[in-house]
């Protein structure tokens, strides 16, 4: 396995949209996960770029958080019953707001879905269990399902979890490596912070790993979130171009 097929863009849109599709052919939406957009305004963002730009979207917090968390003050509605949202509960408001989350999905037509975790969702029983049930128990048409989890969830757990629920670890490989799932996917958040920025030796390591997968997304999520994938797509290209002069 290598030299397979680089994905790269921005978690969210750092600059205008029109300006973003020049240079990237995917991005991954954030609105999913803070509050979602209307359907129609999902596909009215699908139909402004051609089939060539791909989304992927984070799933609404709901599903992952708790009514806890400060990610929760963009929420414009109020939750009648916030004690039943996040770490995939087996509850009504939480199987909505999947059925929310994919209904966007297919609006935009995409292919792949995060589910991020905060670092609170340890691998207790309750939650192993809720995790079970809710993806054994969704309506996944044909999307790719990533799970992002955080805090000590050690490699052998979720490899199993992944192969048993048919999800791909994703990561931020400065981090930690992925331990099962095509296409990779790569969520860069910055070394040690958001405010991070690559340096081009961070890249060339970013370069190594991600020719080592047969399909892998590279997706920038720290402050120079363009600027740095900008200098990665140059990478990319130039060491492309290196390999066809060699053949």
């Amino acid at each position: 396995m290598g030299d397979g097929m680089i994905k790269i863009g921005c978690c969210g849109f750092p600059v205008r949209r029109a300006e973003y599709y020049r240079h990237f052919a995917v991005v991954e939406i954030q609105h999913t996960f803070y509050q979602p957009p209307q359907v129609a305004t999902a596909q009215k963002w699908r139909s402004e770029v051609d089939a060539r730009l791909e989304f992927s979207l984070k799933a609404w917090q709901l599903i992952t958080h708790p009514a806890s968390s400060p990610t929760y003050r963009r929420l414009r509605t109020p939750l009648p019953r916030p004690e039943r949202c996040g770490f995939f509960q087996p509850t009504r408001e939480v199987r909505r707001a999947w059925e929310i989350t994919r209904q966007i999905a297919q609006a935009l037509q995409a292919k792949l879905v995060v589910f991020q975790c905060p670092g609170r969702f340890v691998p207790s029983q309750e939650n192993i269990s809720n995790l079970r049930k809710f993806f054994e128990g969704i309506q996944r048409d044909a999307l790719i399902l990533a799970w992002e989890p955080r805090g000590r969830w050690e490699d052998p757990l979720v490899r199993r979890l992944c192969v048993e629920l048919d999800l791909v670890h994703c990561v931020d490989p400065f981090h930690r490596p992925t331990v099962h799932g095509q296409p990779a996917y790569f969520r860069l958040h910055g070394i040690g912070g958001h405010r991070y920025h690559y340096t081009n030796e961070d890249l060339q390591r970013l370069v190594e790993w991600s020719r080592a997968q047969k399909e892998a997304y590279c997706m920038f999520n720290n402050v120079s979130m363009f600027e740095d994938a900008q200098r990665f797509a140059e990478m990319i290209q130039a060491r492309s171009l290196l390999g066809r002069a060699r053949c």
